[in-house]
């Protein structure tokens, strides 16, 4: 199975969300998972500029790496959203991300995957960002196996470490089992439906103007029926 890592701090993998990060990972090939990293301080991601290209044509037009990442977040199995906590949130890199994602977002087009995250701050105040990262996960689409999240106590080292660290463990053999056995998350379903007929309203009242997603919509209809 693929899982598609993405790490949005601007230390890349040598930060403290990059140490806990690795614990997961460590968790997720322990278990047959094979994992692919992005990480977005050596990607170029450009803040969207709302033009609305990507809902008429289903492509965006800014030239940078992106659309890469995008497919590889279509072609995988399972993703891991991994940011620290900047001012009650995520880095302005994994927003950028995350703006970008529109598209994806209002085709509701990671359906049938399932994703986890992993956050680390300064002092503190962890679970409104990971909470944040998930409900993401969902607008994607997907299902979210749950999170990690912990302040530092010194640089790459973290309160309760060992009890931690097999914590994150878990969370990377959690990812792969609920891929394998197809999981169902029923807390997830009320909003996972409600974002879904929300977005397909949305597309059909700019029909006009979103040709490709509304299109994408009509498609998806039919073959739900």
């Amino acid at each position: 199975m693929k899982i598609l890592a993405i790490m949005g701090s601007p230390h890349g993998m040598k930060g403290n969300t990059g140490r806990l990060l690795e614990e997961v990972l460590t968790g997720v090939q322990r278990n047959g998972g094979e994992v692919e990293l992005v990480s977005l301080t050596e990607s170029k991601v450009l803040p969207c500029v709302s033009c609305d290209v990507c809902h008429k044509t289903g492509d965006c037009h800014i030239k940078d790496d992106y659309k890469e990442i995008k497919a590889k977040l279509i072609a995988c199995d399972g993703f891991i959203f991994a940011s620290p906590n900047y001012i009650h949130s995520v880095t302005a890199q994994l927003k950028a991300l995350f703006d970008r994602c529109a598209n994806i977002i209002h085709c509701v087009g990671l359906v049938g995957k399932y994703g986890a995250v992993v956050e680390t701050s300064g002092g503190g105040e962890d679970a409104d960002v990971l909470r944040y990262m998930e409900q993401v996960i969902n607008t994607l689409g997907a299902q979210s196996v749950g999170g990690i999240g912990s302040s530092m106590a010194g640089f790459r080292t973290f309160p309760n470490e060992a009890a931690l660290f097999a914590k994150a463990q878990e969370l990377g053999k959690e990812l792969c089992s609920c891929i394998e056995k197809r999981q169902h998350f029923p807390e997830q379903d009320a909003y996972l439906s409600d974002f879904k007929a929300r977005m397909q309203g949305l597309v059909e009242y700019r029909q006009k103007e979103w040709i490709y997603e509304y299109e994408f919509w009509l498609t998806r209809k039919k073959r739900e029926e």
